[in-house]
């Protein structure tokens, strides 16, 4: 499996702009590559409810399929992989625990992106690029420290964080491996079409 191909277009969901199975299947028709679930108030039963049926899902069309923060929910499911932030387990015991796992590591700043790299992780998720309206918490980054991210680490970089069509360019002309999406897909009348378009532009930079 070639991990970058399948990170290029990285789709999370989003309870509060629409249903998780909806936007699974919603962007998978329109192009999607990978899919996060991301459910931050919930059991963690029903997380694994709703994670079977996306794995479902995502190996219909070939996707990847990560959970946000709980390694457990991620073995449960039989995801292929794990996005885990600062406060969550870290990569190295996710390693440890679960080394079948893709691990993705969220990082906001050069200094993160360096260590996750050296603890193992297999691709970064760095942002927030642009100020962004899902995660009111998310440290900006921008397009300079991104940047920066870029001629550092050697493990795929996922850029993150406010980025919607109309800017989706200035971020892949750094060369970026691959764009995780929220707002710009989730919250879009029609997913499906939102996700053809948004993957229309991906395709021009990273073919």
């Amino acid at each position: 499996m070639n991990l970058k191909e399948k990170l290029k277009l990285y789709v999370i969901t989003d309870r509060r702009l629409k249903d998780e199975i909806l936007t699974a299947r919603e962007s998978l028709e329109g192009g999607a590559t990978a899919i996060q679930m991301r459910i931050k108030n919930a059991s963690t039963r029903e997380m694994i409810k709703v994670g079977k049926e996306l794995r479902k899902l995502t190996k219909e069309y070939g996707a990847l399929f990560f959970v946000d923060d709980r390694v457990d929910v991620a073995l449960a499911v039989n995801a292929d992989g794990v996005q885990v932030g600062l406060d969550d387990m870290p990569v190295t015991l996710v390693k440890e625990i679960a080394p079948n796992l893709i691990i993705g590591a969220s990082v906001y700043s050069l200094n993160e992106a360096t260590r996750a790299e050296k603890d193992g992780a297999d691709y970064l998720g760095a942002g927030a690029v642009f100020p962004t309206s899902t995660k009111k918490d998310a440290r900006y980054l921008g397009l300079e420290g991104l940047k920066e991210i870029l001629k550092s680490v050697k493990i795929p970089v996922v850029a993150i964080g406010g980025i919607n069509h109309e800017n989706v360019e200035d971020v892949l002309k750094l060369g970026v491996d691959g764009i995780a999406v929220i707002s710009s897909i989730v919250g879009a009348p029609d997913v499906k079409k939102a996700t053809r378009d948004m993957r229309r532009i991906i395709d021009k930079y990273l073919g």
